[in-house]
């Protein structure tokens, strides 16, 4: 949510002041990177150090 608004209030600036919107496009580059990268880190940590699998398999004894 805090990046769309940061994203709306650079778009809203950038056209009130006729700039490019190349920024702005550059600017969801980033945000989409970043959260892709937070996505698989937060992956291999669930994978890593869960125990879900390990509870399903004592469920079947």
């Amino acid at each position: 949510f805090i990046i769309l608004s940061l994203y709306m209030m650079m778009f809203i600036y950038l056209s009130l002041y006729n700039y490019e919107y190349y920024f702005s496009m550059l600017f969801l580059i980033f945000c989409v990177c970043e959260s892709v990268l937070g996505l698989s880190i937060l992956v291999s940590l669930i994978r890593t150090h869960g125990n879900d699998f390990f509870f399903s398999l004592n469920m079947l004894c």
